[in-house]
């Protein structure tokens, strides 16, 4: 937290200007946020920031000085109706407007990640655009502008929406990613039984065999959450209220927490309360920089146009390293089970996220939608070491699929910002991808509300959530990448273990007894 000396700052810059790797574009990423980082953080209570110092609590690098929020999900919506004053648009009359507005718009969404991570619900954007077009001209379309967006948009947590419906846009995209297996954009298909027809969820299926994606996201329960079609997935599946964001995401490790706790009843009853406080110290005294003194809610033309509110943004009360803690706890305990693999172990996984969800529930925050944080099940970053992210089950020794979503199953009520886990399934499932469709549908119905999975021999993977391709993981050091996160996915590899997914074969068996 403490900024570093000006011969530290230049060693550091001079690192970044001189790397053989990384990119003009990248170069200048990575000093900005070096400056960033050199200006003092945000005043916090000394118990905040020992906590943040000792590595109880992690910001997840957002930086010192929070001058525009985590993640941006505009109303594209209005936009394409209306244009835009300060670009100088005129709103959208047919598809080829609508693909070129939003792609000039794209340039202009702020994030962490400096680029869009939320592309919008592409196919509602955009059909009503599509009107006399044949459905060839609308996958030529597409097909080019998905190409665009990997290509200037280099980033794996660029993130776009599509479903519940059917239509030509849809079936559009699911060919163009199919065929292009790009790492930009990641993809998610919002799943709703009333309007999704079985034909095009097996289209979904189809398309996670040949290249992993897209995710699938259980729309009535997000819909619970954020009323109807008011909600977003991005990122890595994080799950935020449209025409708002999240304003930042600060994360437990909750295997820290269990480590200096004396058992389990002192780690419920001290020690997660009171990191739980800490970590709301910090989201306020962050949010306030962001609110009071960045200038971004005043200034930023997407607020004073009515594509984003400043009440719609929450800060996301993250949490990683639940096995962990978990398994930490049970030997504190004398007891021999672990987490995934022992209903009392199981049950004392839940037991902590349900205390998470209650003390977000009734603490307020200063700046938030309605004026509250979100629990978010953090997805893991690529410096984690000897930690799973979020309530995920350990890599490597995995139960087969159906013992493993149900494991997790119960945690997934109560993340209302995100949870997620991944999957890894045998190749041998590219010849039944109905077994996908199964293995999905009885996960919602275990309470699930994301589900997503790898499949083996498939060059394009999700890592914590974003995607890379393992064929540009074997020439990144060498080479480096076009794709600003390849150099994530090659540190989480010999960091987290990402890799040591176990392949698994769906049998008709389990099925049966999912079903």
């Amino acid at each position: 937290m403490s900024t570093a000396s000006p011969d530290t700052l230049q060693q550091r810059c001079q690192k970044i200007v001189t790397s053989p790797v990384l990119s003009p574009e990248q170069k200048r990423h990575f000093l900005a946020l070096e400056a960033e980082n050199n200006l003092p953080y945000p005043a916090l209570t000394s118990e905040a920031r020992l906590a943040l110092e000792a590595g109880y609590i992690c910001d997840m690098f957002e930086g010192h000085a929070p001058y525009k929020p985590r993640y941006v999900l505009p109303d594209y919506a209005a936009f394409l109706a209306k244009g835009s004053q300060w670009l100088e648009l005129e709103g959208a009359q047919d598809l080829d407007d609508a693909l070129s507005l939003l792609t000039i718009l794209y340039h202009h969404v702020p994030s962490v990640t400096s680029m869009p991570v939320f592309l919008g619900h592409l196919d509602t954007l955009l059909q009503p655009y599509v009107r006399i077009l044949t459905q060839d001209e609308v996958d030529n379309r597409i097909k080019r502008f998905w190409r665009y967006l990997d290509r200037t948009l280099p980033d794996a947590f660029v993130h776009a929406n599509i479903g519940p419906a059917d239509g030509p846009i849809t079936r559009a995209i699911l060919r163009a990613d199919a065929e292009l297996k790009q790492v930009s954009p990641n993809l998610t298909f919002i799943y709703d039984p009333a309007i999704t027809p079985d034909d095009l969820l097996l289209e979904v299926a189809k398309n996670i065999c040949e290249c992993s994606k897209p995710h699938i996201a259980n729309g009535p329960e997000n819909d619970k959450i954020f009323t109807k079609n008011r909600f977003g997935v991005v990122s890595c599946y994080n799950s935020l209220p449209l025409a708002g964001g999240g304003s930042t995401l600060v994360r437990l490790n909750l295997k820290a927490i269990a480590e200096q706790s004396d058992g389990v009843e002192d780690f419920f009853t001290r020690s997660l309360p009171h990191y739980c406080q800490q970590q709301i110290a910090i989201i306020d005294a962050r949010c306030d920089f962001l609110y009071q003194q960045s200038g971004f809610f005043e200034n930023s033309f997407l607020v004073k146009e009515g594509l984003i509110e400043a009440d719609r943004f929450v800060p996301m009360f993250g949490m990683y390293g639940l096995a962990e803690a978990v398994n930490v706890l049970c030997e504190k305990a004398g007891l021999s089970g672990r987490y995934g693999k022992d209903a009392q172990a199981n049950a004392l996984g839940y037991r902590i996220s349900e205390q998470l969800a209650a003390f977000v529930e009734n603490t307020p925050v200063k700046h938030g939608w309605q004026q509250r944080a979100m629990l978010h099940a953090q997805s893991g970053i690529s410096s984690d070491i000897g930690t799973t992210p979020g309530a995920r089950l350990p890599y490597g020794d995995e139960p087969d699929p159906i013992s493993h979503l149900l494991a997790v199953a119960p945690h997934h009520q109560h993340y209302h910002a995100g949870i997620s886990d991944i999957l890894t399934l045998d190749e041998t499932v590219k010849r039944n991808p109905q077994a996908v469709v199964q293995l999905c549908l009885g996960a919602f119905r275990a309470g699930m509300r994301e589900f997503s999975a790898n499949v083996a021999g498939n060059d394009l993977v999700r890592v914590t959530g974003y995607m890379v391709r393992l064929s540009d993981l074997e020439k990144y050091r060498a080479e480096g990448s076009r794709t600003n996160t390849t150099w994530l996915g090659d540190e989480a590899a010999h960091n987290t273990r990402i890799l040591e997914r176990q392949p698994r074969v769906i049998s008709h068996e389990q099925q049966m007894r999912f079903s």
